[in-house]
């Protein structure tokens, strides 16, 4: 299977881990050769409560039985869909009062910069240095490193950046601005939090000047940071907010939510201002359902804070030099980019699985699912700081 996985799917990497899965069950992942291997990824922060959740796979199974996909997004009322718009809006502020449903964080992300521009009738959009936002051209066009967009130019016109967490920056967003768009959390850059009262002055800012601020919270969201959304930590609410990833339990799917009157510059001049075929897809719908549902009725939010609180008591090596991120959204970052490489290389032949950050190289990734026990941090915590000895001494 190997040999067909390089020689027949295109590649994103010249050299992918090429991991052989045969089955996924609750935290942990098992090759076609039997080889267990604890989950400290979760699919990039994807599998909210780990894999084949039986809630999951329940609710999929039952809608599996109704129907499939019968229409495109927004023409016929599917309860699967229409259920996980009302529950998500329930548990948000009462400016946001809609969602648009997508295949994916990075549609999303396309979705609410159109909204952006429409609503507003400007062009400038405003992104942050070190940001990712997706691979999509309009996603690529406001991430902010520069490395990544070579060789894909021209992308969007009229984008500029600021810097993240410096508010003498917040000048550059003018009357100019359609919207200004952050990640509430910055992933790639090395799971960089907001300081102070960060987030609040740029919103105040865009209500100066009468811009949009745009949250994503592809991966910070679904309760990875011990709140249903991350920005709930920080005292502001945007004007969109895109969510991703833990949203499907597994399954792909993708959303932006605003306030109604801001929605509805989609609706006409031109209608079908932003349309989508599988959006909304029943079966991904109930899926994405039945994790919300456990994740609320488990309250397993409620114990983010000392799991976090866990993981950071046993990361404490040497070549540690600092532990960054919020909740199970956490990147310990190493002395060297060649520390951390090995580091998630060796950790795979010994059963744990890691991964790597996009833009910042000493980082490691651990974003497992919510579901992981305390037993498992500790588990995986201990090869992890057992491999890390073994690189800091020369031994690997």
């Amino acid at each position: 299977m190997k040999e067909d996985f390089l020689t027949y799917q295109a590649r994103t990497g010249p050299t992918p881990m090429g991991l052989e899965v045969a089955k996924a069950k609750g935290n942990y992942i098992w090759d076609r050769s039997g080889k267990k291997y604890l989950d400290f990824i979760a699919g990039v922060s994807a599998c909210t409560l780990g894999h084949r959740h039986p809630s999951v796979v329940k609710a999929i199974r039952k809608q599996s039985k109704k129907y499939l996909h019968v229409m495109v997004y927004g023409e016929f009322a599917q309860e699967p869909a229409v259920a996980l718009s009302k529950q998500i809006i329930q548990y948000l502020p009462p400016s946001i009062e809609q969602l648009y449903l997508t295949n994916s964080g990075t549609e999303a992300i396309e979705g609410a910069l159109k909204m952006a521009k429409r609503y507003t009738g400007r062009k400038e959009l405003i992104g942050a240095h070190g940001s990712y936002h997706g691979s999509t051209h309009g996603a690529l066009s406001l991430t902010g490193y520069s490395p990544q967009k070579e060789g894909y130019e021209p992308l969007l016109p009229d984008v500029n950046f600021i810097r993240f967490n410096n508010t003498a920056d917040l000048e550059k967003i003018t009357t100019k601005t359609a919207a200004v768009i952050l990640e509430t959390i910055q992933g790639g850059a090395g799971f960089i939090l907001p300081e102070s009262d960060y987030l609040r002055a740029v919103k105040k800012r865009c209500e100066s000047v009468g811009a949009l601020l745009i949250l994503d919270e592809i991966q910070p969201g679904f309760g990875r940071t011990g709140k249903l959304f991350g920005f709930m930590h920080y005292d502001v609410v945007p004007d969109i907010l895109v969510m991703g990833k833990g949203m499907g339990g597994g399954l792909p799917i993708g959303a932006f939510a605003s306030s109604k009157a801001i929605f509805e510059c989609l609706t006409d001049q031109p209608t079908l201002g932003h349309i989508t075929t599988f959006g909304g897809n029943p079966l991904i719908a109930a899926a994405a359902n039945a994790t919300l549902n456990t994740l609320i009725s488990k309250k397993l939010m409620a114990e983010i804070s000392a799991k976090e609180a866990l993981f950071r008591s046993l990361l404490v090596h040497p070549c540690i030099e600092e532990v960054r991120g919020k909740g199970l959204m956490l990147a310990p970052l190493l002395k060297t980019p060649e520390m951390a490489n090995k580091l998630v290389i060796n950790c795979l032949n010994k059963g744990l699985l890691l991964f790597w950050l996009l833009w910042e190289k000493r980082a490691i990734r651990i974003s497992p699912p919510l579901t992981i026990s305390n037993a498992q941090i500790r588990k995986g915590c201990q090869i992890l700081i057992k491999e890390l000895e073994a690189i800091s001494v020369g031994v690997n």
